[in-house]
């Protein structure tokens, strides 16, 4: 199960709304998304996205400027639609274009078009594709640690999150209430 939330910081402090992600196909349609959310353009907008018990991830747009990202749990974000869309070759450090693709990791349950999943194991070079998964999309924490140091929250305490992460960041930005509203 998914949440989305987007928090936008106006003088009156932080405005929270729910959003859906269904029209959502690209990180520059997510950016478009929590910018139509801000009522002026030199705001912080923050989206909120969650995995329940899985990952939660991190958008930041201040202005104009190109989003900052954080993700909690690449790997885990990797076998979903919209960590897929989060998942930038430039987060994961990789050349635009190259034969890593995500697509590979989103189909979660093994199977296309109904079909049973084949059983994991050496492909036919004889390397294992879990390994290859490993190597495109690392494990743990991915993206701008520093995300909220300007808005309350350290990078030790942002990695040192775990279960109702949103919660707390909400907390630590002052805008828990509000997030609940929408929860």
């Amino acid at each position: 199960m998914y949440f989305a939330a987007l928090l936008a910081r106006t003088e009156d402090g932080w405005e929270a709304s729910d959003t859906d992600l269904d029209d959502v196909e690209t990180l520059s349609d997510l950016t478009e998304l929590a910018r139509e959310a801000s009522a002026d353009d030199e705001e912080t907008v923050l989206v909120f996205i969650e995995q329940e018990d899985s990952w939660f991830a991190l958008v930041r747009l201040d202005g104009e400027d190109d989003p900052r990202i954080y993700v909690s749990d690449a790997a885990a974000a990797a076998r979903s639609s919209y960590g897929e869309i989060l998942l930038t070759d430039e987060l994961l450090g990789r050349d635009p274009g190259s034969d890593d693709d995500l697509d590979d990791f989103t189909d979660l349950d093994g199977t296309e078009d109904g079909e049973p999943a084949a059983a994991a194991g050496p492909d036919e070079d004889g390397d294992d594709d879990a390994e290859t998964s490993e190597e495109a999309v690392p494990p743990g924490p991915i993206g701008d640690l520093h995300i909220l140091a300007d808005l309350g929250m350290s990078q030790k305490e942002l990695l040192s999150l775990a279960e109702d992460a949103l919660a707390e960041i909400a907390d630590a930005l002052g805008a828990s209430e509000v997030l609940e509203t929408v929860r």
